[in-house]
């Protein structure tokens, strides 16, 4: 079932966490912020509307790396339900596609209910404080890839968000798979 995003809840401060990587290390909130803010993403291995999208969600990483803003991606779908999200998997996906940014695993679904994260993909942009600016889409795609032309919602949005510490009043919800959340 496809689902969207909240509206964004301007200046919410991000709540602490400590989850594993796809390499065996501990991240914290602290650990992955730039020094230009965050970015937040919550995706999955096996979503029709992640999968659209992930060769761009890794060359926009990149960029925004590139100008001071931490990002990570977490994956708490039950993998007892949906094993192509299972930890195997998501190491292998992270390899496969050179991810820049640290693939973390939600096991508990303790920080996408802290986040309120409903979907796959859900982007939370934070500013350098912590406060967030952005709970968009990545750009026009759904379930298919948009056109290569199309317009980069969320690099945009994140690189005013590092200059100024402030995001779009004007967002558009991401649209992705629900997230798969256990019994």
């Amino acid at each position: 079932m496809a689902l969207n995003t909240p509206v964004c809840d301007f200046g919410w401060q991000a709540p602490d966490f400590e989850l594993e990587d796809t390499h065996g290390s501990r991240q914290t909130l602290a650990s992955l912020r730039g020094p230009n803010g965050l970015l937040l993403m919550f995706i999955c291995n096996h979503c029709p509307y992640v999968k659209a999208i992930i060769d761009r969600i890794c060359r926009d990483a990149r960029e925004l790396q590139a100008q001071g803003i931490g990002v990570a991606a977490i994956m708490s779908n039950d993998p007892a339900e949906y094993p192509e999200d299972s930890v195997e998997n998501m190491q292998r996906v992270a390899r496969d596609l050179n991810f820049s940014f640290p693939y973390l695993h939600d096991s508990t679904q303790e920080v996408a209910r802290r986040y309120g994260a409903v979907c796959t993909p859900d982007f939370f942009g934070f500013n350098r404080d912590l406060q967030l600016q952005y709970r968009g889409r990545l750009d026009a795609s759904g379930r298919m890839p948009a056109p290569p032309d199309a317009r980069r919602e969320l690099v945009e949005a994140m690189r005013l968000v590092a200059e100024t510490g402030c995001g779009p009043h004007e967002q558009t919800a991401s649209m992705g798979c629900s997230i798969k959340w256990r019994d």
